[in-house]
């Protein structure tokens, strides 16, 4: 029998003491799915934490963003992307700021949601109602395109870029709760 490791060690107790604290699957899974597989995702990335950490610390957590999207003017998008908590924590919040704040007006969430939906011209979007002016229209518009969450195509186009739309779908599911 081979004597395992510290690091083997602290893995299996770090797997153990997150098992002890995870609530029993009945008490966190939504209706109509089953227990099994409710946190498919979020039981993948624990494993793969406490599969792969080598010290206590990266084992602390990490955020996952995934998503695969069909839309229907047919652009498609399949992101992953992930960080360490200790990272997340370790960086300047401060400098997502400005690409945060081009999300905070109720209209340009709207043009994002619109541009989505197929109306990618300004004069598409200024037709709609309760976005404002076509002057208003272009001041949103060149918001979002300047934090990055939208991007401008040849006449007059615009679109969601594909590293983009699963992280703004993952921020609308998270401002749901």
């Amino acid at each position: 029998m081979n004597t395992p490791t510290i690091g083997e060690l602290d893995r299996r107790l770090t797997r153990l003491e997150q098992r002890l604290a995870e609530p029993p699957p009945s008490q966190h899974t939504r209706p109509g799915l089953p227990d099994a597989d409710a946190f498919w995702a979020l039981t993948g990335l624990t494993e793969r934490l406490t599969d792969r950490a080598d010290t206590a610390e990266e084992a602390s957590g990490a955020v996952l963003i995934v998503g695969t999207i069909d839309l229907p003017s047919g652009q498609q998008a399949q992101w992953q992307e992930g960080a360490a908590a200790v990272d997340l924590l370790a960086d300047p919040w401060e400098r997502a700021a400005e690409t945060l704040q081009a999300l905070g007006h109720p209209v340009r969430l709207r043009l994002l949601q619109e541009v989505l939906r197929g109306h990618t011209t300004a004069r598409e979007l200024a037709d709609l109602e309760d976005v404002g002016t076509t002057g208003q229209v272009y001041h949103h518009l060149r918001q979002l395109v300047s934090a990055g969450w939208l991007r401008a195509r040849t006449g007059g186009r615009h679109e969601v870029p594909a590293e983009r739309l699963v992280p703004l779908m993952t921020t609308i599911v998270g401002a749901r709760r």
